[in-house]
């Protein structure tokens, strides 16, 4: 295999060498007036001094434009504002402060960071940028995360593949996952959604901590993460990615775009990625890791004059998956004398958003969100198989104004979700459910400038199977200095739970599973309090960010494993919390030169109930108290060589109540446990003219979960468990990588 990479390494460099050097620089650019109010400026001009080169800000102040290696000059300028010069010396992402014409300020503001706390927002909010995304592999959102401190990625089973992410203790369930403000991963999508958005398609990731706006709707109830994709009127006119490892894996990820005139611009997104190789390394007859093909597409389309924004396109995937043990092949579905996993995954989604833009009146918006998406998912565990279609139609109008001044703005509008389900699994009563929900909402913030905003919001529900619902929500930020800011948020949310979907992985087990009838929505009240400072440490810039945040829940559905051979799934009887708390430091002690250190703690609890009837508070199974998180990079100038190390330390986890002979069969005693665990990943960036390699490792410390599956020499025992997953199945691997571009 590593032959294989070699030559794939030397056939990179003799095909892509060319003779310039280019890159892509992103960031955003606001407007800052005298009284300390900030805000996107829209059709900002950005060129390079002494260049053709040139891009503007779109409507949200954002911006990408091509840089060379002789582009070190950036000018900034629009009608009414100072035009100014900053110097760039790397692709690091920037956020710019213009200051109008009238104003006695001298300087432009720049800020350049993989990752950093949106100061401006009363939400808590950590913007990860590509510059973060690129000191990993990043070959899909799920694979994003690993230099993040507060979202973190596990697998869910020892058979699927399956990965789910955990913030603030919770299952990612409780996260509202968006794509460019459209709910995306939920419902059937969750199980294994986080692998279908590829990393090459990103941009940057808003991962907001607590109950978000109610803007986006009623379903975040510990967090919201938004993933902004590539805009066709900014990307690369050609991005080509392709990546191997040493594990057999493929992928190779082609962008096109193209701006047809001054208003039309088309995008492409195309992805293929691919893994046929037959792994074991711990011997137990299982493959490690589930063989796959996926093919992922977008085309998109936008148009903007300057009266209105209209953007719309298609997504269409396909993804199949085999697994189970290692001598399973399709045509062996059914039969009893070998254990074999299956799973096909069909896709379509239509997007659009259109905006009325007010150009005398830039702080006026109305827009209009439209999406409907067809999920089709066959599967087969064993002897047992899992069919699941989702039907989803989402619409949402927005509209946003101020009260006399920008000191007072609002948003009001009306969304409607339409959600039509239809589960099968042997041995449960089919799950069929049609959610109809047109609901109104509106939203009040109040700023007094340099001191306290404050966003008050609330939205009613009209759900056709559970009736009316209130959500109300408010958030503040309150600036003590103009480097420290402190956060305060408290807000409900609800979402109906879907118990197969969203716990995929621990359907490849004997365990015989019930589902209480009449499942009622899981509510949930979230409470948080963040304090972000930013200083200097022996003359350089650092940052330093603690939070602490509590969910109280109603309703919530248990996923109770107590009982050995059982699982079983029932709305919660007593009670239910999550308390977390997360220290973090951000230091740049050289030029080019930065680490994180951060620290995160647990307290996850829940009733279960017991043989007897009884309620037992029991800490949430799977789930680590401790986590400490160091990461550090360092580049040369102009980022032709860059250097990127991540240590993970994961404390020790409750398992689930086992029998003795499951106890035995895992080689662990009367384990009740599992013990803690690191993880270290590097990764090494060779920037050439036109294109960069990549070559990394994750695991290398080579730290694996023993006997991860229960009983695999009888699969079709009673006894038989791939769903007590706590660490890492498969052991060290390496793999490398290019990235070529056009502009």
């Amino acid at each position: 295999m590593l032959k294989n990479i070699n030559k794939i390494v030397i056939l990179f460099v003799l095909l892509f060498t060319t003779t310039a050097y280019s890159q892509n620089l992103q960031g955003i650019v606001l407007e800052k007036k005298i009284d300390g109010k900030t805000e996107p400026l829209i059709g900002a001009v950005l060129r390079w001094k002494n260049s053709k080169i040139g891009t503007s800000a779109d409507i949200e102040g954002r911006f990408t434009i091509s840089k060379t290696s002789q582009n070190h000059e950036l000018i900034i300028s629009s009608i009414g504002y100072k035009t100014d010069t900053v110097m760039v010396h790397s692709s690091d992402f920037l956020t710019i402060y213009l200051k109008t014409e009238s104003s006695t300020l001298q300087e432009v503001v720049v800020r350049s960071e993989a990752s950093v706390i949106d100061r401006m927002s009363p939400i808590h909010t950590e913007i990860i940028t590509t510059k973060a995304l690129a000191k990993a592999a990043c070959c899909n959102l799920s694979e994003s995360f690993e230099t993040n401190a507060s979202v973190s990625v596990s697998y869910a089973d020892a058979v699927t593949g399956s990965k789910q992410i955990q913030l603030l203790g919770l299952s990612g369930n409780y996260v509202q996952t968006n794509t460019e403000n459209i709910p995306n991963i939920r419902g059937l999508n969750t199980t294994f959604g986080l692998n279908y958005v590829p990393g090459t398609w990103i941009t940057s990731i808003d991962v907001g901590k607590g109950a978000g706006s109610v803007v986006n709707g009623y379903e975040s109830m510990t967090g919201q993460i938004n993933i902004e994709l590539q805009k066709p009127e900014l990307a690369e006119k050609l991005y080509l990615n392709t990546y191997v490892n040493s594990f057999g894996r493929g992928e190779i990820n082609l962008n096109l775009a193209k701006k047809l005139n001054k208003k039309w611009s088309a995008g492409l997104l195309t992805h293929a990625s691919t893994l046929q190789n037959r792994i074991d390394k711990n011997g137990d007859s299982f493959l490690d890791i589930p063989l796959y093909n996926q093919y992922n597409v977008i085309n998109r389309w936008k148009f903007q004059s300057e009266k209105m924004m209209a953007q719309f396109g298609i997504k269409a995937l396909y993804e199949d998956r085999l697994g189970g043990q290692t001598n399973f092949k399709p045509e062996l579905q059914g039969s009893s004398l070998v254990y074999g996993f299956g799973s096909q995954t069909k896709r379509v989604e239509f997007f659009s958003k259109t905006a009325k833009l007010f150009q005398s009146t830039p702080y006026r918006g109305l827009g209009l969100i439209l999406n409907g998406t067809i999920h089709n998912n066959q599967s087969f565990f064993g002897l047992r198989n899992y069919s699941g279609r989702q039907n989803t139609i989402y619409a949402n109008l927005i509209y946003q104004d101020i009260i006399n001044n920008t000191n007072h703005q609002y948003k009001a509008g009306a969304s409607y979700l339409l959600d039509d389900y239809n589960e099968t699994f042997t041995g449960i009563n089919p799950r069929l459910r049609t959610e109809s929900v047109p609901g109104v909402f509106a939203e009040y913030t109040y700023t007094y400038p340099e001191k306290l905003t404050v966003v008050a919001g609330g939205r009613v529900d009209f759900h056709n199977l559970y009736g009316t619902r209130f959500t109300p929500r408010i958030h503040a930020k309150y600036d003590i200095s103009k480097s420290v800011h402190l956060r305060a948020s408290a807000g409900k949310g609800w979402r109906v739970p879907n118990p197969l979907a969203e716990n995929y992985g621990l359907l490849v087990s004997s365990r015989a599973i019930s589902i209480e009838n009449n499942l009622r929505p899981e509510e949930s009240w979230n409470y948080g309090l963040s304090l972000s400072n930013e200083f200097e440490l022996f003359g350089q810039k650092a940052s330093f960010v603690v939070d602490a945040y509590r969910t109280n829940f109603q309703n919530q559905l248990v996923v109770d494993m107590e009982q050995a051979g059982y699982l079983s799934f029932y709305n919660l009887k007593g009670r239910s919390f999550s308390n977390s708390y997360q220290a973090e430091l951000n230091f740049a002690p050289i030029k080019r030169f930065d680490f994180k250190l951060a620290y995160r703690w647990f307290d996850v609890k829940n009733d279960f109930q017991t043989e007897s009837g009884t309620l037992a508070l029991m800490t949430k199974q799977f789930l680590n108290r401790d986590r400490i998180l160091f990461n550090m990079g360092y580049a040369l100038p102009y980022d032709k060589w860059k250097f990127d190390f991540t240590w993970q330390w994961n404390g020790s986890r409750r398992m689930p109540a086992m029998s003795e002979h499951s106890m035995m069969s895992m080689g662990t005693g009367t384990l009740t446990t599992a013990p803690a665990f690191s993880n270290i990943n590097a990764q090494i960036t060779k920037t050439f003219l036109k294109w960069d390699m990549y070559v990394g490792g994750e695991n290398l410390n080579n730290f694996t979960q023993k006997n991860p599956i229960i009983s695999s020499n009888d699969p079709f025992g009673r006894h038989y468990d791939a769903g007590m997953t706590w660490g890492p199945v498969i052991g060290r691997m390496v793999y490398a990588g290019m990235r070529y571009k056009i502009k």
